[in-house]
C-alpha cells in the first residue's frame, strides 16, 4: 500500500479522537485521572499538524512522527504506551517504500510486544492490550485476504469485554472490583484507531 493510505488513516483517526475527546475523558473520570481524552486529542492533533507541515517520506517516517509527538505531548501512561506502539511499528517498517497488509500486521505485532513490555500488562487486566492483542493475532491468522469488517467487529467486541474486567494495572487498579462495569478508556481509544484503520484498508490489495 502507498504511504497516503497510512496518512489518511492517521488523519481520520485524529478526527475520531477529537470527536470522542469528551467521552474518552468521561470514561477516564470513572476509573482514572479523567484526562485521557484531552491528552489524546492534544497529542494526535499535534502529530497530524507535524505531518502536514513536514510530511515524512515513507510509512515508517509517519509512524515515527506520531510516536515522538505522543511521547512528548500525551500525559500519563498513554503517551509512553502509544508512543511505544508507533515506535515499534516504525522500526519494523523502516526502509520499506511500500507496505503490504501483512507487513502492517507484523509491524503491529511488534507494537503489541512493546505495549506489553512498557506497561507490564497482559490480556485480561483491563488495558489497551485487551484490544490490541486479539485484533493483531486475528489479523495475522489470515492466509489470504484479510476481512477488515471482521477485524473491526473483533476490535469492538474486545473493547466491550473490558467492561466486565477488574483492572489490575494502572490507576484503575486502585478501585479493585469497583472498576468492573466500566469500559477501559485506553481500550476505547485503541478501538477508535483500529476502526479508522480498517475502514481505510478496505479495498487495499494485500
Amino acid at each position: 500500500m502507498q504511504k497516503d493510505v497510512i496518512k489518511n488513516w492517521l488523519f481520520t483517526a485524529n478526527e475520531c479522537i477529537q470527536e470522542k475527546k469528551d467521552f474518552l475523558s468521561e470514561l477516564d473520570r470513572a476509573i482514572g485521572d479523567g484526562d485521557h481524552g484531552v491528552n489524546m486529542s492534544r497529542g494526535f492533533a499535534e502529530a497530524v499538524q507535524k505531518i502536514r507541515d513536514n510530511e515524512p517520506a515513507d510509512v515508517a517516517g509517519l509512524m515515527q512522527t506520531v510516536a515522538m509527538t505522543l511521547i512528548a505531548k500525551v500525559g500519563g501512561a498513554s503517551g509512553p504506551l502509544y508512543g511505544t506502539a508507533f515506535l515499534k511499528a516504525a522500526a519494523y517498517l523502516k526502509g520499506k517504500a511500500d507496505v503490504t497488509v501483512r507487513e502492517l500486521g507484523e509491524a503491529f505485532k511488534e507494537s503489541v510486544i512493546g505495549i506489553k513490555q512498557r506497561g507490564k500488562a497482559e490480556p485480561g487486566q483491563k488495558t489497551m492490550v485487551d484490544v490490541w492483542e486479539p485484533v493483531v493475532e486475528k489479523w495475522l491468522s489470515y492466509d489470504g485476504a484479510v476481512d477488515f469488517d471482521e477485524l473491526r467487529a473483533l476490535a469492538e467486541a474486545s473493547l466491550e469485554k473490558t467492561k466486565d474486567l477488574e483492572a489490575t494495572k494502572g490507576r484503575a487498579a486502585y478501585l479493585g472490583k469497583r472498576s468492573i462495569g466500566h469500559l477501559d478508556p485506553g481500550a476505547y481509544s485503541s478501538y477508535l484507531l483500529f476502526d479508522a484503520l480498517f475502514n481505510e484498508l478496505k479495498g487495499v490489495k494485500a
